[in-house]
């Protein structure tokens, strides 16, 4: 018994000091900011934005290196890109639902979501259902989006 003796206080030793850590360490969900209330309207302001061709207010939720990807096939879009096509929109109504949030640190965040955008009544294509992946970083004290990706749905 005398043998184990010096493998037992080890594994006290460790088991104590592991209880200890955990008692001082405040629990995930206390120290993770409400990603919902953060980037929710976030995304619903981008998209008001698209539907009433505010480029200003657009532009101001992109970081300055943003990239986006949209289903039209056009390929990647940088920021003045992106900003540029928003004279040209027709979204004519939109519904978001499906919020996924999910945190990369605490200066960065992975928002996934679903569109149903719905176009005037005279163009050839009415309505376009997307999955959408974004991604936001902390720039300063304020939240951008650096990336943006749409996959076309059915």
């Amino acid at each position: 018994m005398q043998r184990y003796r010096p493998c037992l206080s080890l594994i006290l030793l460790i088991f104590f000091m592991a209880a200890a850590g955990a008692a001082q360490s405040k629990p995930a969900t206390q120290a993770e900011p409400d990603l919902k209330a953060i980037f929710e309207p976030k995304v619903r302001a981008e998209w008001e934005a698209l539907k009433k061709k505010d480029k200003k207010s657009y532009g101001d939720l992109l970081a300055d290196d943003f990239q986006g990807v949209e289903v039209d096939g056009k390929g990647e879009r940088t920021r003045a890109q992106a900003m540029n096509e928003v004279a040209e929109g027709n979204i004519s109504n939109y519904t978001l639902w499906g919020f996924k949030f999910i945190p990369l640190g605490p200066d960065a965040a992975f928002v996934i979501y679903e569109s149903t955008i719905q176009f005037p009544p005279k163009s050839v294509l009415r309505y376009s259902r997307v999955y959408i992946s974004e991604v936001w970083v902390k720039r300063g004290r304020a939240w951008k989006e650096l990336h943006y990706q749409e996959t076309h749905v059915k």
